[in-house]
């Protein structure tokens, strides 16, 4: 791994490579490696995600005064999903510098969206504790801040649920249903599958942390399915 690449990439020197490093360790390949003595990177994921919310958030709230607290609310989502922050990911390469199980690093669906993502979050935090609030505030406005315009020109930022209903009820007359297909994972790294409904046919499919993540990318899914985005 070599992380002189990454921190040329991202313009950063860290004090504690250690720190880089774990960020880019994921806890398959430590179970596949039980020798090594090194952390996964589920504990800077945690502090990533709070620090990437809190410095979105202040953003977002300086840069539109006039928007209402609903309104930063869909951006900001737009802009910490997964899809979002997995573009992020590529867009620096992180596959190259992943330390994956031979299982997990031939997984190239949604379940690597979801790696990839955690990862952008892990490297947040390795690189608030090594930089403080300022470095992250930095590497995160340099590659999330610009793409604020695009999610609201796009407007990517409305609620897929919402859409899918109003579509649903103008088009069918009927109001879409969610259900858990299917919930696993430990307590700490809960994945859920929900499918969205039209009366008893199954539309589509979605996957997220959270029931109602995996519900909105359901409802994503489903306008696709029905052309209706």
């Amino acid at each position: 791994m070599d992380l002189e690449e990454f921190e040329s990439k991202i313009d950063i020197e860290f004090k504690n490579k250690d720190l880089l490093k774990r960020a880019f360790t994921h806890r398959s390949y430590l179970n596949e490696h039980r020798n090594l003595k090194m952390e996964h990177n589920e504990r800077l994921e945690f502090l990533g995600d709070a620090v990437l919310e809190l410095i979105i958030t202040s953003y977002l709230y300086t840069k539109y005064p006039d928007k209402q607290e609903g309104e930063l609310t869909s951006y900001r989502a737009a802009l910490v999903r997964t899809e979002t922050l997995a573009g992020i990911a590529e867009e620096l390469s992180l596959n190259d510098f992943l330390l994956l199980s031979r299982g997990e690093a031939k997984d190239t669906g949604r379940a690597r969206q979801y790696i990839l993502a955690n990862t952008v979050e892990a490297v947040i935090g390795a690189i608030y504790l090594d930089q403080g609030y300022d470095g992250a505030e930095k590497f995160i406005g340099s590659v999330l801040f610009e793409k604020t315009e695009k999610v609201i020109s796009e407007r990517t930022w409305l609620d897929a649920k919402s859409h899918f209903q109003e579509k649903a009820q103008e088009f069918t007359s009927i109001t879409p249903s969610y259900k858990v297909m299917e919930e696993s994972g430990p307590d700490h790294d809960k994945k859920f599958v929900a499918g969205v409904f039209i009366g008893e046919e199954k539309i589509a499919d979605g996957e997220g942390k959270s029931k109602q993540e995996a519900e909105q990318q359901a409802a994503a899914e489903g306008l696709k399915v029905k052309g209706w985005e």
